[in-house]
């Protein structure tokens, strides 16, 4: 049976997130879910972010990246400073996922790798079991297609949906700053990395209903059935410690159980020294990651 503790504890290592910044250049796409900017020239690549994220918390590695790729930065609608526009209601992640596809669809992108950090990889799994060939491979960073699995790898649906409903009321009628308070106590627990996160960039939020909506489908929903229609090579990279204390040291078997059902095995890409914000807790072994899927 799964822990309440520890999957509350999921949930809000989930809310971690940072703002758009300025000066990336809007592409001429009306979406009422997402807004995308883009930087760079060469080969497409779409890098979505997690729970409460904007396309900023990939900014050390647009960096690197923008003078070889093309890169599309996606944020969601409701994070941060962004209206919530159509994600004000009903579904969020399967209609994001949707408009990333059209998207692709209507840029005319060839074949865009996708990566995806946590929530954002679970959308990437999302757009590649759906779009075929239209994508040609995904990487999820720090992401499973069920995450209660992550702590009970015989966690069910049923068993994470009162907890679930918890989450949502706390953020609906209580505000992000319930469970921004929780984290910060779980800091130590988590090995450290949400304090430092929300030291360093700083608490973003977002509209209530959003951070509650896609906080409920993130625990709720199991997309390990939907691996069989990926059909692209998937690069998992995760956060990993040696440390026989540390949680993140039984990291390799749990992120190998979530995508078993993969057609082609999975590559997978321990990033030691990282916690939940891979490729803020370690931007260079990330970094070399992400070439290693990119080459």
């Amino acid at each position: 049976m799964t822990h309440r503790r520890d999957i509350l504890m999921i949930g809000s290592a989930l809310l971690a997130g940072a703002v758009a910044g300025p000066g990336w250049t809007q592409t001429p796409f009306t979406s009422r879910r997402i807004a995308v900017s883009v930087r760079g020239q060469g080969p497409d690549l779409i890098l979505i972010p997690g729970l409460a994220s904007t396309a900023d918390v990939w900014r050390s590695t647009a960096t690197q990246l923008e003078r070889r790729f093309r890169l599309h930065l996606v944020s969601v609608r409701g994070f941060g400073d962004l209206p919530a526009q159509d994600n004000g209601n009903g579904a969020i992640l399967a209609p994001v996922a949707s408009d990333i596809r059209r998207y692709i669809a209507e840029q005319r992108l060839d074949r865009p790798a996708i990566i995806g950090h946590s929530m954002g990889g679970q959308i990437g799994v999302r757009v590649a079991a759906d779009a075929g060939n239209a994508v040609s491979r995904v990487m999820t960073v720090d992401s499973s297609p069920f995450f209660p699995a992550l702590i009970s790898p015989q966690a069910t649906t049923r068993d994470v949906e009162p907890l679930a409903q918890v989450a949502y009321q706390a953020l609906q009628f209580l505000g992000d700053d319930v469970l921004l308070a929780r984290s910060r106590d779980m800091g130590v627990e988590l090995g450290g990395a949400t304090d430092a996160l929300f030291g360093s960039i700083g608490w973003q939020g977002g509209d209530r209903r959003v951070l509650a909506q896609a906080l409920y489908e993130v625990m709720t929903v199991d997309l390990r059935p939907r691996l069989a229609d990926v059909r692209v090579p998937v690069t998992v990279a995760y956060g990993w410690s040696p440390d026989e204390a540390s949680a993140r040291s039984r990291t390799d078997a749990l992120f190998r159980a979530a995508y078993a059902r993969l057609p082609t095995p999975a590559v997978f890409e321990r990033i030691e020294g990282a916690e939940h914000m891979v490729m803020i807790d370690q931007p260079t072994r990330f970094l070399a990651a992400v070439n290693r899927f990119l080459d």
